[in-house]
């Protein structure tokens, strides 16, 4: 697997950070029927089960949004991913359809509360360290323009920073060309509940994306 790492900083400020990471070969393809069956069970089972309050205590969300403000950024105004999805989904607003790939991520957040993302490796290049964002840094999120990184917990490479627990980058993010991909499920309250949702993602994928496992790991 390529070299993945917590850099210093981060694991000063949050001791119990971890990182579920999966390194797969998929066939990206439009949003699948029967996955989409899946997740509309899951959205019901989650409208049934929460409303608007409830998602702040989430125990994945809590111990995300807590981090967030040991680090020095706001969760309120820089939202965890995972929350995003759970709002929408309380709110009767779906999800969007995406593809297989994107749409098995939002799965994986969904049911575990871990913020999640998915790269494409062919747009990655050297080693990749979580790291806290520095004054000044940004980079178009998918969707959402410039997205400040100050104070973020980020992703980066020898290009730059691509992805974090609120928002991805446009530069890795998954398009149909997509073969070989990353799949990092972020956990800043230890890695006691990552290898579930590591072998239930790993289940999505082999199903609804004809995933080939290289390698999985936790990185803490």
């Amino acid at each position: 697997m390529i070299n993945i790492s917590i850099s210093d900083e981060l694991k000063e400020k949050c001791p119990r950070i971890a990182l579920g990471c999966i390194e797969v070969e998929v066939r990206v393809r439009a949003s699948d029927e029967e996955l989409w069956r899946k997740i509309n069970l899951k959205c019901i089972e989650i409208q049934g089960a929460l409303n608007t309050e409830d998602i702040l205590k989430v125990p994945n969300i809590e111990s995300s949004r807590r981090a967030y403000k040991i680090i020095g950024k706001d969760p309120s105004r820089y939202r965890l991913s995972s929350e995003s999805l759970l709002k929408r989904v309380v709110k009767g607003l779906g999800l969007y359809k995406v593809n297989n790939v994107v749409d098995i991520n939002n799965l994986v957040s969904l049911s575990s509360g871990y913020s999640v993302g998915t790269y494409d490796l062919c747009k990655i290049k050297g080693e990749i360290t979580f790291v806290i964002g520095k004054t000044g840094e940004s980079y178009e999120g998918i969707g959402r323009g410039p997205i400040n990184l100050e104070k973020l917990p980020v992703f980066q490479d020898d290009f730059g920073k691509f992805g974090s627990s609120t928002s991805d980058s446009e530069r890795a993010m998954i398009t149909e060309g997509t073969r070989h991909i990353l799949m990092n499920i972020i956990s800043f309250d230890g890695d006691e509940e990552l290898e579930e949702y590591m072998s239930y993602a790993v289940e999505l994928l082999k199903e609804y994306a004809n995933g080939k496992v290289i390698d999985k790991k936790i990185v803490k």
